[in-house]
């Protein structure tokens, strides 16, 4: 695998350590900036309805700049974003500056899958893109652990020192081993932008992602109180609980895009989400005959925990192939779709726990699969038409001139990717 993507990986690692990371650190912030512990929260609530925002519409807007700029430009706001609030004493300038690390994060994050897709060859694109994703859930399972403990040992400062500094050497990275592509993608108008990127297929991807997202986060969110209440668990299991799952969130990735490349996208989607309702039924089935051993418990989260992630590659990658030239701005979508999802999950999970306990949070959850599931299944059972139309997808810009996707072979190229498409999404 080329250098480039490596520095990917790290920048995606990067960008979300420092969104995740805050959850760490709340109490040293409160305490510092003299907020309550709520109010701090909110730089939280405030990046993620950022990035959920801003980063459709910075796929929209930035579509024509060249990725490799794009990466560096959002970096260096990134980096200049954290330098500042190791230096600021008030929590609304906090804020302020979450919000601008927020924008650099949802420009660039989107431009990110969308540049390790159209840049990977045809038989390993679900590779490439789950080895950016490997980002995502190592920043949970390292990031935010090192980040907390760089915050705890040295104040909440040095951890957003630190964070600026990764970005810094993520830019440097990026400078060094990202080709350059010339100009952006030569876009669509608007108008045809919306109507590409709301047909069934794609808008179903994105609305099975989300709701996939908010089961996840409404388990992940109440885990605690879960194991404490299945199996008496205290704080020493609960982060062995949390530390299973985000490495196995890690193997689930990686296996998740190799299978994608083999079973192609729509065969790897039903097996990650069937795999995910059977746990969180086995999950309500433990809550159901509690207490049960704390290992028997652990088995289950950690499956759940790889199986969570599993589906990220395969989503994406169908996204890609639906949306064509429009993939950058498909992943931005579902970017905001993930975040909306985590939003949604952690407020109905709350709501469920509040009224009736920790054990309906994985059925919860498993209905929030099952819908996912049924909506897959209804788009893949599309007329024949339908299935025409959206196979009609020509690939991205940069898929033009990479290895077997040649501009000089376009007619033969977009056939070929027509074909895969058909086959392995079943649209």
């Amino acid at each position: 695998m080329p250098p480039w993507l490596f520095v990917l990986l790290a920048v995606s690692f990067v960008l979300y350590t420092d969104d995740y990371v805050i959850a760490g650190i709340l109490p040293e912030i409160a305490a510092d900036l003299g907020v309550t512990e709520g109010q701090a929260g909110q730089l939280v609530t405030a990046f993620s309805a950022t990035v959920a925002v801003a980063a459709p519409v910075a796929a929209v807007a930035l579509a024509r700049v060249p990725p490799r700029r794009l990466f560096l430009v959002a970096l260096i706001i990134f980096a200049l974003a954290n330098f500042g609030a190791v230096g600021t004493s008030s929590f609304a300038v906090l804020m302020v500056l979450r919000v601008v690390a927020a924008a650099a994060t949802a420009s660039a994050t989107p431009a990110i899958f969308a540049f390790a897709a159209s840049h990977a060859p045809t038989e390993k694109t679900g590779r490439y893109l789950a080895t950016v994703s490997l980002g995502v859930t190592g920043s949970i399972a390292l990031g935010v652990p090192l980040g907390t403990w760089i915050g705890g040992a040295f104040g909440w400062r040095a951890t957003f020192l630190a964070v600026a500094v990764a970005g810094m050497l993520a830019l440097i990275g990026v400078l060094l081993t990202v080709p350059g592509s010339g100009r952006g993608d030569r876009s669509p108008r608007l108008s045809e932008q919306l109507r590409s990127l709301t047909r069934a297929p794609i808008a179903v991807s994105l609305a099975a992602n989300c709701l996939l997202m908010a089961g996840t986060m409404m388990v992940l969110t109440y885990l605690a109180p879960y194991l404490s209440a299945t199996a008496g668990s205290g704080v020493e299991e609960r982060g062995v609980a949390f530390g299973l799952s985000g490495f196995a969130g890690m193997a689930g990735i990686w296996l998740g895009g190799q299978v994608a490349d083999r079973w192609g996208p729509g065969r790897a989607l039903f097996f990650g989400i069937g795999v995910i309702i059977a746990a969180m039924v086995a999950m309500w089935a433990m809550w159901a005959v509690r207490p049960v051993p704390i290992w028997l418990v652990l088995i289950v989260t950690t499956v759940w925990g790889g199986m969570a992630f599993w589906n990220s590659p395969a989503i994406q990658m169908r996204l890609h192939r639906l949306a064509g030239p429009l993939a950058g701005q498909a992943l931005a979508l579902n970017t905001s779709g993930t975040y909306l999802g985590i939003a949604f999950g952690a407020a109905v999970g709350g709501a469920v726990l509040t009224e009736t306990g920790p054990g309906v949070l994985p059925l919860t959850a498993a209905g929030f699969g099952l819908v996912a599931l049924f909506l897959l299944e209804l788009v893949r059972r599309s007329p024949p038409a339908g299935r025409a139309r959206d196979t009609d997808v020509t690939p991205p810009a940069g898929e033009a001139s990479h290895g077997s996707k040649s501009s000089n072979h376009g007619d033969q190229s977009h056939h070929r990717n027509s074909s895969k498409h058909t086959e392995n999404t079943g649209e």
